[in-house]
């Protein structure tokens, strides 16, 4: 069997059984049954009388169960898609002499009874040529083998001989079926389709922090992913210390990428979204738009840090401490010496009022070593827990709860005017402020941007703990402030930042990445920009790209890689809901996942008209299943997700229901983007005037 694109394609219905197919079909059922045997060699260890105490053997307990998951043999997973044929030996062995090895690379190593690999893991050194060679750059490879999978099974092969210079460069046709291939359920690894461009984000070193600016489409979620997963081998101890987080916009999102890593392998990755890592109170208000903005400017964390440190009082009495027969006074100048040397470190307000009596402490030892004694560290602390000492930090520093601070701020006039002066308006302050105080931290109706000015201040009190690598995405619409929080949890570690400015829905979402990295702590980070297409077909990309001058102008248009125009149409619809339902009922019978998305004020009607239509579906963030394959997708909820086939139901009713027209026309070119075959556009309204 000949591809016109790629050459020649096996058949295992006509091909001979000592044909190449079944050869690699044998070296699969042994590569699994390798897999099985490393799976149960784990399963039997007996740990009884290796551990000291049960703390350890809890540890190690959980260890062996952790790797016999990650060894866990998915059965509609390929557990290799790739060969790569060398012509001399890796570098590591060339000191042995040895000649040109076979590598199947796939998503975790695999080795058989002697130790000898079966299944390379993609990350390792030898598998970066599968993602990187090219004619123009072999990499000593003398032949590229992708393979093609039908559930679980090894269906088809083709041969690139980079060596070979009569053989002309052609695309994949393996490459873009699996880009291609419908989905239902959540979202998939790219182990099998990863790009040089975005290999070399993946393969980036840990010690550094990138940000990659990615259109729809590009991969960048998945990249971000699939950089996680590369990190933790390359840098697994470390990482096993310091931990990795990824922060997603919301929970129908992170329920959508929660399986990439586990299919991968790497099973001890927190997910979390910005509002559970600033969690300090129950959230159950929200602030207008304007107010929220104002909350999440980056002046606000100027504002707390002068209401923090405004409960220091210079001392006007020195202490006395009383020991024995013995008394010792350290007077009012040098105690206050003491307070403006914590003060002038700029160490953390918590620190600082730790460090205050021991500071004292030693003033009242220097002055009985002076005296003919001789106290050491034991005395220091007796003297630090003084009751004089205790009182003195007490009126001196003051213990100050974070979120009665910000409750302060945001219901005392007087309190916010006198920190926010020369920083905030008065018109400003006016905005912030809550026009009816709360009596108690329980009682107020926090939002979420006071949320994340607890965490400031937070922060301020007492150091946040550091992750060794975090990701953050969608990136584009946190607020300053929110950028301040995440930054705080990487900043002894790196970070991968993903996003899309010409996503930014958030009346609050970032002018530029270097902006956004400048607040995160990590102005020192690479920008990245892909701009091929993998995911939205060409017809589809091109008419969301009409937006683009009018809500990210300067941004490069993506271009889709797809051969496949991809099925595209708009239709006037009636002023009811029966061509929406028809046009979800004609796409379901199609393979694939299908979403409807439409504003989210429309959201009901059209749930109830689906119900009346005995059309099954599900929200974001649930499962769907063979038999129930269709999405209702408020737009607010759109991004980061992607269907087969998507319906989108009034353009303009999405643009009208956001509170300002670009931010709508964005939402608009999220929902526009979402799908990964065809696209259907129904409307009974105009369409916006951009779209023209």
């Amino acid at each position: 069997m000949t591809d016109p694109l790629t050459g020649p394609l096996t058949d295992p219905l006509t091909d001979p059984p000592s044909d190449p197919l079944t050869r690699e079909r044998s070296h699969l059922a042994a590569s699994r049954s390798a897999l099985r045997a490393m799976r149960e060699d784990v399963e039997s260890l007996d740990i009884t009388d290796v551990t000291a105490n049960w703390v350890n053997a809890a540890v190690l307990e959980n260890q062996i169960e952790q790797r016999v998951k990650a060894l866990a043999d998915l059965s509609q997973t390929p557990l290799f898609f790739g060969r790569l044929d060398y012509l001399h030996a890796p570098a590591a062995e060339r000191a042995e002499g040895g000649e040109g090895e076979r590598f199947y690379v796939g998503r975790r190593h695999v080795h058989d009874a002697d130790g000898d690999p079966m299944v390379i893991d993609w990350r390792a050194p030898v598998s970066q040529p599968f993602y990187r060679a090219s004619k123009k750059d072999p990499q000593d490879v003398s032949l590229r083998r992708r393979f093609g999978y039908t559930g679980g099974d090894l269906t088809a092969y083709e041969d690139e001989h980079l060596l070979d210079p009569a053989e002309a460069a052609t695309t994949s046709r393996l490459l873009q079926q699996e880009i291609e291939r419908p989905r239902v359920g959540p979202m998939r690894d790219i182990v099998a389709t990863i790009q040089p461009e975005q290999d070399e984000i993946v393969r980036a070193g840990l010690a550094g922090s990138v940000c990659v600016q990615g259109g729809p489409g590009t991969g960048k979620t998945a990249v971000g992913l699939h950089r996680v997963a590369y990190l933790l081998y390359a840098h697994r101890e470390r990482l096993a210390r310091t931990g990795t987080l990824v922060i997603g916009p919301n929970r129908s999102f992170l329920h959508y990428i929660e399986q990439v890593l586990p299919a991968l392998g790497e099973l001890t990755v927190r997910q979390a979204t910005v509002d559970d890592l600033v969690a300090h109170v129950e959230v159950r208000g929200a602030d207008e738009a304007a107010t929220a903005v104002l909350k999440g400017d980056a002046r606000m964390a100027e504002v707390l840090r002068r209401a923090l440190y405004s409960h220091v009082t210079p001392p006007t009495e020195g202490v006395v401490v009383v020991r024995g027969s013995r008394r010792w006074r350290v007077p009012a100048y040098e105690l206050e010496e003491i307070v403006r040397e914590l003060l002038a470190r700029g160490i953390r307000y918590g620190a600082a009022r730790e460090a205050l009596p021991q500071r004292v402490a030693h003033a009242v030892l220097v002055r009985m070593e002076r005296a003919g004694e001789a106290p050491d560290d034991r005395v220091q602390n007796a003297v630090a827990r003084n009751a004089a000492v205790k009182a003195l930090v007490k009126s001196v520093w003051p213990q100050v709860d974070p979120a009665r601070l910000v409750l302060r701020l945001l219901a005392d006039a007087d309190f916010l005017a006198e920190h926010a002066e020369g920083v905030l308006t008065e018109d400003e302050q006016k905005a912030v402020r809550w026009v009816k105080p709360a009596r108690s931290v329980k009682s107020a109706k926090w939002s979420p941007a006071d949320a994340v000015l607890i965490d400031e201040a937070t922060d301020l009190v007492g150091r946040t703990h550091s992750l060794g690598h975090v990701v953050l995405d969608e990136a584009q619409d946190l607020s300053p402030m929110q950028y301040r929080a995440v930054g705080r949890r990487c900043t002894t570690g790196s970070v991968t930042v993903l996003g899309d400015l010409a996503q930014g829905t958030t009346p609050w979402a970032t002018r530029s990445w270097e902006e956004a990295l400048g607040h995160l702590g990590k102005g020192e980070a690479v920008v990245e920009e892909l701009t091929a297409g993998f995911r939205v077909p060409t017809d589809v990309i091109a008419y969301a790209s009409r937006l683009l001058p009018h809500i990210a102008p300067g941004l490069t248009p993506v271009a889709s890689i797809r051969e496949n125009p991809g099925f595209f149409d708009i239709r006037t619809a009636d002023a009811g809901t029966a061509d929406v339902v028809a046009a979800c009922r004609e796409l379901l019978e199609r393979e694939g996942s299908v979403g409807l998305i439409a504003a989210d004020a429309r959201v009901p009607r059209l749930a109830a008209a689906l119900a009346a239509a005995g059309i099954g579906h599900v929200g974001p963030g649930e499962e769907t299943t063979r038999a129930t394959r269709l999405t209702l997708v408020p737009a607010s909820l759109a991004k980061g997700l992607e269907y087969d086939y998507v319906v989108l139901d009034e353009p303009q009713a999405v643009v009208d229901g956001e509170p300002d027209e670009r931010t709508g026309l964005r939402r608009l070119y999220v929902a526009l983007t979402r799908a990964v075959s065809g696209l259907v556009v129904t409307h009974a309204a105009g369409l916006p005037p951009q779209l023209a």
